[in-house]
This record gives C-alpha cells, sequence and structure tokens, in this order.
C-alpha cells in the first residue's frame, strides 16, 4: 500500500519476526482485489533486513500487536522505529467470511495510517519532528 499510495516517493518492505513460511492466502487475496502487484511476494523474516547487505531504510513500522513486545533487530543506520499496532489478522479464528473480514480490517486500519504518512511535509519536518509524527499515526483509528 505505501509503495502505491506513495506515488514513488516510498520503497517499502514487509518481513516479520516470525514467518509463516507463505504469503496468507486471504492476504493475497485482498491485494489481488484492489489490484496491488502480488507476483513474487514471499514470507520472509526481518532477519533478511538486519545485516550490512540490506537496503538502508529511513524509517521501521512495525504493525503486529504481538510485535511490540518483542526485540526487534538492531537496525543499519539506526533508522527511525514506530509501532503502528493492529490486531494480527492471521490470527482470527472462525469461517473463512470471519477471516475475510479481519483481513479487510487490518488494510483499512493500515490504509489510513498510510495515507496520514504520505501526507506529511516531510521536507518540512525537522529530525525531531518526525519520529513523533511517525509515531503519532500509530494511534490514528
Amino acid at each position: 500500500m505505501l509503495n502505491r499510495l506513495g506515488d514513488g516517493r516510498f520503497k517499502a518492505y514487509s518481513a516479520g519476526s516470525h514467518p509463516a513460511g507463505r504469503v496468507n492466502p486471504f492476504a493475497i487475496e485482498l491485494l489481488q482485489q484492489g489490484r496491488y502487484d502480488t507476483r513474487g511476494l514471499r514470507s520472509k523474516s526481518w532477519d533478511e533486513f538486519a545485516g550490512a547487505a540490506a537496503p538502508r531504510f529511513d524509517f521501521i513500522i512495525t504493525v503486529c500487536d504481538n510485535a511490540a513486545a518483542e526485540s526487534c533487530p538492531a537496525w543499519p543506520g539506526h533508522p527511525v522505529t514506530a509501532h503502528w499496532g493492529v490486531a494480527d489478522p492471521a490470527a482470527a479464528e472462525g469461517d473463512d467470511a470471519h477471516k475475510r473480514a479481519a483481513f479487510r480490517d487490518a488494510a483499512s486500519v493500515l490504509r489510513r495510517r498510510i495515507e496520514l504518512l504520505v501526507d506529511l511535509p516531510l521536507e518540512k519536518l525537522d529530525a525531531l519532528a518526525f519520529p513523533a509524527r511517525l509515531r503519532e499515526i500509530g494511534y490514528s483509528p
């Protein structure tokens, strides 16, 4: 979503602390319905992005409610970090309709927060204001 909504201003990556080994089929279905390109998506550990050969990050956003309590890797370059807690839709129980709804709900919250991020006047924010604003977005519904 950030890659699309950011209109070339951002290059987003996704990874997890405990990857499942495959992208959740409900996530793929939702992305395809939104006409997002799902080619090349794969389940991966955030450890992939903690080494010296990893891309340089300006900021890291954790989103899973469980990730807030986890120890994150030491990111090269010391990017700004923020937590935007969202219930993990992959943990939803029940029938497929309920699971799809959990993914839609999570995507809706993330989309709203990403819209707030891309609307930030990044060129006008100083090094102290940006981290605070990035963290504030995590409290938006």
